[in-house]
Parts: C-alpha cells; sequence; structure tokens
C-alpha cells in the first residue's frame, strides 16, 4: 500500500508508531545542526516530517534535495513534536523518516500552493488543477458536496426520486440565448443544451412521478457576472398536488436542513414579501434584509420650492443611512460618483446632514428652509447623527438607482456581514412584461407560470396586472432559488400563449408535446430550483460563484486551462455540413 494513514490524522495516540504517509511537499525547512523538516501534503492536512543528519545522513542529504510539490512516500515513527504547532490537529507530532521514496518529481509551480497565494485570477485558472490543491479551494468543493449529499438526503426522506433528464434538447428563443450544437446525423438541424429541464419535470409530473428533483447542469449564453457562468448547476424540483404553500414549505425546510447540517445554523421562518413592497422599499426583487435603510419617498414634501431637478422629477426617494452623518465631503462626492457611474446611471445625489446638536445641513439648502429638511427627516425617522441621501427621476430608473446606493452605504457601513443570514421569499410577482418596443408581451418566469387565480379575468383587459402564482427564495440579497405554480389546464396554457404573441403553430412547433401530454390528465403541479453555485457561494462566504466550482470559465466564457471553445478543423466542419462566416 502506499500509505496507512492521511497527513491530517495522527495524533499524540499513535506515539512510537511506525506509519506509512504519502502526499506532496509543501515546504522544505534547512535548520542549522544538521536538521531538516519537510511538510507533507495531502487533501486531509499536513504532517511534519524530520530528517537528522546524525541519525541517518543519505536521507539527511535527499531531503534537503526535494522541491516544492514532489510527491513522496515515507515510512517512519511518530514522536512528540518538541515545538508544537497547535494551529493544525497534527501539530503535535512528526514522523522520523526511515525510508523515503521519491514518487514524482514537480516542476517549480507558477504560483505557490498556499491559502494566501501569489497567483491572480487568470494565472490560477491556467493552472487549475494546481489552485485546486489549495486548501480554501478544496474546502469549498467539500462543502459543495456536503449541501449536495445533505439535500439528496432531505428529499429522498420526503418521497422525492431523482430522475436524470436529456442535455441534448430542443432550441426554445423565449428566455436566455441557448448554447446550440450541430447534429451530424440531421444535416442543418440544430440541438440546444438546456437552459433548465423545465419541459421535462412538468412532463414527469404528468408521467405520474408526483416528486422529482436532479442535481443538474444548465446553460445559458449569456453575458457573465460575479454570479453567473455559461454552465451552473441546479437543485431541480417538481411536485404534484401542491398549492405554493406547500412548495414554500417544503424547501424553506429544506434550506433550514442546510444551514443545520452544514453551518449549525438554525434559521428563523422566513417572512414573505410581495414585490411590490420589495420594489417600493428596497428597489429590488431579492432585496438584502440584513439591514435597514428602507426607501422613504418625499416627492410631496419637496415640490414648489424652486428646485427644478426635483419640480422635474417622477419620484423622489431618500434612503437613511443609522449615524452616517460624519461622512466626510470627500466621501460623499465619492457617492455622488459612484451612482453617476454608467452602470448606476444616476445624475447626481443629494443629502442632508442631521447634526449631533441638531442642525440640518444639506447641499440643498439654499432651496430648502431648516422648517423643510426637518419635514424630509421627520418622514425618514432621522435622529441627530443620521445621514439622509436622496435620488429622483423616472420612478423604476431611479428606485433601482437608490438600490444600489443603499447596498454601496450599507458594505460601508459594515452592515453586509457574510456570517449573518436573513432569508425570505418574494411572492406575487407580475406574470407578464411589456416591450414597448416591440409592442407585446413577454412572460417574466416562463410562459407555463400560472396567474393567481383572481387574475385571470385581467389577461383580456389589463394582462400588465395579472400576478403571477410565482416565488423567489431570497438570502442577503442574492436570489437563491425560485419557481412557480404551473398551468395545467389545456385551455389556460393556449390562452397564455395568445397573450404572449404565439400564433397557434409556433406554439405547436416548440412547445406541442408538452401541450399533448397535457391532454391526458395533467396534474396540478408547481415546483422550484436552486441555484447550487450561489448556494455554496453564500454558505463559504464567497464573493464570486467561480471559486466553488471546480473548474470554471473567466469572465469571456473561456476555460483557459482548455482553451476552450476553439476553432474545429474542416474535417469536422464537412461532417457536420457546416461553413463558417464570421461576421465583423
Amino acid at each position: 500500500m502506499y500509505r496507512n494513514h492521511t497527513c491530517g490524522e495522527l495524533t499524540l495516540a499513535n506515539v512510537n508508531e511506525e506509519v506509512i504517509l504519502a502526499g506532496w511537499v509543501q515546504k522544505v525547512r534547512k535548520l542549522g545542526g544538521g536538521m531538516t523538516f519537510v511538510d507533507l501534503r495531502d487533501r486531509y492536512g499536513i504532517t511534519q516530517l524530520a530528517f537528522s543528519k546524525d541519525v541517518n545522513s543519505d536521507l539527511y542529504e535527499q531531503a534537503n534535495k526535494l522541491g516544492r510539490e514532489y510527491v513522496l512516500q515515507v515510512t517512519g515513527i511518530v514522536q512528540e513534536r518538541s515545538s508544537k504547532n497547535l494551529n493544525i490537529s497534527t501539530g503535535e507530532i512528526e514522523i522520523i523518516v526511515n525510508k523515503l521514496i521519491i514518487l514524482n518529481t514537480s516542476e517549480v509551480p507558477p504560483f505557490t500552493i498556499e491559502d494566501e497565494t501569489d497567483g491572480g485570477d487568470d494565472l490560477r485558472m491556467k493552472y487549475r488543477y494546481l489552485d485546486l490543491r489549495r486548501t480554501p479551494v478544496r474546502k469549498n468543493l467539500e462543502l459543495r458536496h456536503k449541501i449536495a449529499f445533505e439535500t439528496r438526503r432531505y428529499l429522498d426522506e420526503r418521497q422525492f426520486l431523482e430522475v436524470e433528464t436529456p442535455i441534448l434538447v430542443g432550441s426554445t428563443p423565449e428566455g436566455a440565448r441557448d448554447f446550440v450544437v450541430p447534429s451530424r446525423m440531421n444535416p442543418g438541424e440544430f440541438y440546444a443544451l438546456p437552459q433548465s429541464p423545465q419541459l421535462f419535470k412538468q412532463l414527469l409530473m404528468v408521467s405520474g412521478f408526483d416528486r422529482y428533483f436532479q442535481i443538474v447542469k444548465c446553460f445559458r449564453d449569456e453575458d457573465l457576472r460575479a454570479d453567473r457562468q455559461p454552465e451552473f448547476t441546479q437543485i431541480d424540483c417538481e411536485m404534484s398536488y401542491v398549492n405554493q404553500e406547500d412548495v414554500l414549505n417544503m424547501f424553506e425546510g429544506l434550506t433550514k436542513h442546510l444551514f443545520k447540517k452544514v453551518k449549525n445554523i438554525d434559521i428563523p421562518d422566513f417572512p414573505r414579501m410581495t414585490y411590490a413592497h420589495a420594489m417600493k422599499y428596497y428597489g429590488s426583487d431579492k432585496p438584502d434584509t440584513r439591514f435597514e435603510m428602507e426607501f422613504v419617498e418625499i416627492k410631496d414634501l419637496t415640490t414648489g420650492k424652486d428646485f427644478v431637478v426635483f419640480d422635474s422629477s417622477e419620484y423622489v426617494g431618500a434612503i437613511c443611512a443609522k449615524g452616517a452623518a460624519s461622512y466626510t465631503r470627500k466621501q460623499l462626492d465619492a457617492l455622488t460618483d459612484y451612482v453617476k457611474r454608467p452602470q448606476i446611471g444616476a445624475k447626481g445625489l443629494v443629502y442632508v446632514r442631521y447634526e449631533a446638536d441638531g442642525t440640518l445641513k444639506s447641499s440643498v439648502d439654499k432651496f430648502y428652509t431648516p422648517e423643510d429638511l426637518k419635514k424630509w427627516a421627520e418622514r425618514c425617522l432621522a435622529q441627530p447623527g443620521d445621514l439622509i441621501l436622496i435620488i429622483c427621476g423616472e420612478t423604476e430608473k431611479a428606485q433601482k438607482q437608490l438600490c444600489e446606493l443603499r447596498l454601496e452605504v450599507g458594505e460601508q457601513l459594515g452592515l453586509r456581514d457574510k456570517n449573518k443570514f436573513n432569508c425570505l421569499w418574494v411572492i406575487d410577482f407580475p406574470l407578464l412584461e411589456k416591450d414597448e418596443e416591440l409592442g407585446r408581451y413577454f412572460a417574466k418566469h416562463h410562459p407555463f407560470t400560472s396567474p393567481k387565480e383572481e387574475d385571470i379575468p385581467l389577461l383580456d383587459s389589463d394582462p400588465s396586472a395579472v400576478r403571477a402564482n410565482a416565488y423567489d427564495m431570497v438570502i442577503n440579497g442574492v436570489e437563491v432559488g425560485g419557481g412557480s405554480i404551473r398551468i395545467h389546464n389545456s385551455q389556460l396554457q393556449n390562452k397564455m400563449f395568445h397573450v404572449l404573441g404565439f400564433t397557434e403553430e409556433r406554439a405547436q412547433a416548440q412547445f406541442g408535446f408538452l401541450m399533448n401530454a397535457f391532454k391526458y390528465g395533467a396534474p396540478p403541479h408547481a415546483g422550484l430550483a436552486f441555484g447550487l453555485d450561489r448556494l455554496v457561494s453564500l454558505f463559504a462566504g464567497l464573493d464570486s460563484i467561480r471559486d466553488c466550482i471546480a473548474f470554471p470559465k473567466n469572465n469571456s466564457g473561456r476555460d483557459v486551462m482548455v482553451d476552450a471553445p476553439s476553432t474545429i478543423d474542416q474535417e469536422q466542419l464537412d461532417e457536420l455540413h457546416l461553413k463558417i462566416e464570421v461576421k465583423e
């Protein structure tokens, strides 16, 4: 055998035992007096190896020639260390080596394989197989495993069946862009990679499977950001004979189970917040409720004072940052520059300082009296020492800008603690959103989302006012999961397609197999999908989901390790009946 113990398990209880270890050289420390120490690392930890010139000069010389990341097998006797390292589990012992075999040598790694590495993101992604040797990265994947394992346990105990669905499917242009795959056996035709198993999990409900789940890869050809990858993993679930409360209770239970089993945290019951409330008070359908700072509308208090910026605005909204009146002019200017960035797009920022002595100072106090400012402060429930920040403009745009400002100020004030978890459900989303340029409606969730029963008549008279039986789980301002009650009635589904501008032929061409299945007794059903990557990154306190994926893509959608995507040779193109013409 190559080893009979790992590098993370030996303790004082093993003193005087002969053991065999195998692993990588983490570090070689050459001390005076003929002593050399080698840290041997594997997935489980680090064990110190001791080599003495007086005890075995040949082994001592061999140890001095070892390099970082050499692969070793050693045999030796466990003994108590004279200088202990209580920061690691094996820090009270060391191995007096009596046999050393070099299993493989290593070139000098392009970056140090330590917790705090000197490798930048691009370098680490190019040599990801080395980056995965680092403890923080490995722990993220161990956490991912634990979450997936506990998810399977929870759902299995509740009669869910794990069923695999196809990876090569038909393209459905509604929603995000598809990744497409040419078919050699069907020239000129293409598969698509699934954006989700949506249609198949509904078909499984029609098939009588009752409760389905799958931890599944999904693919979307979208522009990337910190919480988005071209391929990502969902915990995908569907249930029959359930209403919205049944689904929320089931998956709130799953989330509480994961927090308890994985992080030993007891999460209270999730509050429910309507979409309308979230947008009005947070400017986001995924509000971060770890801190207050809700929006306050003050338009009625600002008009008629000859301040054209406010007078001409549809919306004037404020947030109150508790204890932030000490912000300097430089800090306020930096916040103004922040909201004026093109990604946010505000034209400016107005502030009111509520000084400790009770006076109010504002960037617009030449237009407004102290009494006016006092009314603003009272509506914002501000106290001496607080800072009021105001943005105005078109309602929807200004609320989104104020949302970004709120999050930035919350970050600066230390209110977005990664070790604090606030979970909630956002419900009652709009069913549809209208593209004014195209003059048609699109499904906000997907075309199979059921409208609230009481809103169905509005599909004819006022489609924009129809609310969906849809729900999102939000944790710390991150949409972790979402789903809906599905339409299971063919007539209602046809009506939905009509509102979305589908011709009967187009609906049949894209979704005919599902519509046909509904003719054979489809049960009421509903589902939800969690983003596994986002869930793991939240649990791990990461800023990017990339750090909890074994082999991620970079921000350009490239795998720099295997150099993909790449061109293919002409022979492959000919087999696929494809001709490449890249347009400028």
